[in-house]
């Protein structure tokens, strides 16, 4: 009994205390249009009107000239509400335009792009514009920690499918 107590208490220390993480889906829904370009989009956390975070960022990366960063005004409120003040492409946020489909993203508590929440109320947005398309915007209201896990969804318009937000405490 006495060799089993320091080793219980070895494994009770040694486990790892998880963090929470939030894992967003994003659909871009397939156009049936004859002219389609892939949609530029962003997706943000804010609080009070402020982002607090840039989570992703899907733009035309393939011009070598930048050309393809010009656009990224088209996504209106990413744009005013920081977008303008980035300098792109940004470190592990930033990425190629995606195809139609679900994509999914996944972040940790108190790593980037997410890094550390203060505890509050928070909005996840997703903006996607298309050249030669729509524009369209969705919020997703959530607590942040969580106190137990959530499952929180958007239907969008036209630019966007379902957007899913997940968290686990």
């Amino acid at each position: 009994m006495r060799r089993l107590l320091p080793f219980a208490l070895c494994l009770a220390f040694a486990v790892p205390v998880r963090a929470a993480d939030m894992n967003i889906t994003v659909e871009i829904p397939t156009l049936k249009v004859s002219e389609y370009h892939r949609p530029y989009v962003a997706v943000w956390i804010e609080r009070d009107n402020a982002t607090v975070a840039n989570l992703a960022v899907w733009y035309e990366m393939k011009k070598g000239d930048g050309e393809g960063t010009k656009w990224l005004k088209d996504m209106r409120q990413w744009w005013r509400r920081g977008g303008r003040d980035q300098t792109m492409p940004i470190d592990g946020v930033s990425g190629a335009t995606r195809p139609a489909g679900q994509h999914q993203l996944h972040f940790t508590d108190g790593k980037a792009p997410l890094g550390t929440l203060a505890p509050g109320h928070y909005e996840l947005v997703v903006e996607a514009a298309r050249e030669v398309g729509g524009h369209d915007t969705q919020r997703i209201a959530f607590d942040w920690p969580a106190k137990t896990p959530q499952h929180l969804f958007a239907k969008g318009g036209e630019e966007l499918g379902q957007i899913s937000l997940d968290i686990n405490p």
